[in-house]
């Protein structure tokens, strides 16, 4: 009964993590692995994605959104 109360995760797929953070595909994955070639891309914040399906993977809406508050809040402060 408890999992009622919860409201729905909305899992977005790459296309839509792209339109919402304005990043390119291949910007979305440097932002998730170390590269000591460009250490600036990596950024630990950024959501993981989970998987969905055999070779498929998404990422949690809400953790998207908050990404995106947490990054507008960074850049006001600066």
């Amino acid at each position: 009964m408890a999992a009622q109360s919860q409201s729905a995760l909305t899992i977005l797929r790459r296309k839509h993590v792209e339109a919402r953070t304005g990043l390119s595909r291949s910007s979305i994955y440097a932002r998730l692995r170390q590269n000591p070639k460009r250490p600036g891309d990596y950024d630990p914040t950024f959501p993981k994605p989970i998987s969905v399906g055999a070779k498929a993977v998404g990422w949690i809406e809400a953790e998207i959104d908050a990404w995106l508050t947490a990054q507008v809040a960074k850049s006001r402060k600066a």
